[in-house]
């Protein structure tokens, strides 16, 4: 995969469906947003990243075949109630993936909003931690959540808050499309969250041993558009990495014309994301550590200090 440099919108859409899937832009009302919406679709699916707050995203995931969908973290609700009335589709369920404000904080009126345009609407809200707003249904490593042909599995993901969830995607027909990973503050294109909770063998657990084992094709879409200053890190402890500089660029270059840089692949992660590289020596000697887990708790620390230019 290659990240040229181009102001182009088609570049960012051929190397969209280089990837095996279409993606097209879906202009903010106001120029309001951080940045453009971003749609993914597939014949049985789609995927709408659709920005709030300052850098965070939320997800509408439509099953096509059904017209049911889910939310991730639905922190500014009237925004996902205007592309549910858009899309034309039933909201089943709203997937949390942590209790921090900017994530779960929009649930109490998500679910009120919603019932009071759809009086039958029975909403379940799933998340891993007893402090996320309007938690009906807490789930754990290994549960399984199903909408239409779809099904969530969720990976436990304890450090950023002890209660975190990823949740992996998969449909009944993995023909016409590839696998995504919605991980909120867990995994960032090119970094990681903050270990407010939880220790650097909690984060190598989440990032190396479970997100790490997934398939390499398989989709990445964060809670936040962090990519240029992640990047940015990544090339200060990982300088020769030609991958990564032509990454930054690319990302750059998205974000100069507030295009999002989401999502990106978990080969690709694996690729340029210096905290699922930890394992790599050359990466451990620049850091000075000689094992995994002292390098992503060296790394963090750095990145917790880092001034990006």
């Amino acid at each position: 995969m290659e990240f040229k440099t181009s102001s182009s919108f088609e570049t960012f859409k051929a190397a969209a469906l280089s990837f095996g899937f279409s993606v097209y832009r879906a202009f903010a009302s106001g120029g309001k947003m951080h940045s453009e919406k971003c749609v993914v679709d597939f014949p049985n699916l789609r995927i709408i990243g659709i920005p709030a707050l300052s850098d965070n995203y939320m997800y509408l995931v439509i099953d096509k075949t059904s017209m049911q969908a889910v939310v991730f973290d639905p922190v500014e609700p009237e925004n996902v109630l205007k592309e549910i009335r858009r899309q034309n589709v039933t909201l089943s369920a709203i997937l949390t993936t942590h209790h921090h404000w900017d994530h779960a904080n929009g649930n109490t009126e998500m679910v009120s909003s919603y019932q009071s345009e759809v009086p039958s609407a029975n909403l379940e809200v799933y998340g891993g931690d007893d402090r996320i707003q309007s938690l009906t249904m807490k789930i754990g490593q290994g549960d399984t959540i199903k909408v239409g042909s779809m099904t969530f599995q969720c990976i436990f993901t304890p450090c950023h808050t002890l209660g975190h969830i990823c949740y992996y995607l998969t449909t009944e027909d993995s023909n016409i499309q590839k696998p995504a990973v919605f991980t909120g503050d867990t995994l960032f294109i090119g970094g990681c969250g903050k270990f407010f909770e939880g220790t650097a063998e909690q984060m190598y657990s989440a990032l190396v041993e479970k997100l790490g084992a997934l398939p390499p094709d398989t989709m990445v879409f964060c809670g936040h558009e962090y990519t240029v200053n992640n990047l940015k890190f990544g090339l200060h402890v990982d300088p020769s990495n030609t991958v990564l500089q032509e990454k930054l660029g690319w990302a750059q270059d998205q974000r100069s014309n507030r295009l999002p840089t989401i999502p990106s692949t978990i080969g690709v992660e694996k690729q340029i994301n210096p905290f699922m590289r930890c394992t790599r020596p050359q990466l451990q000697s620049h850091v000075e550590t000689k094992t995994a887990v002292e390098c992503m708790r060296t790394l963090r620390s750095m990145k917790d200090n880092f001034k990006a230019n």
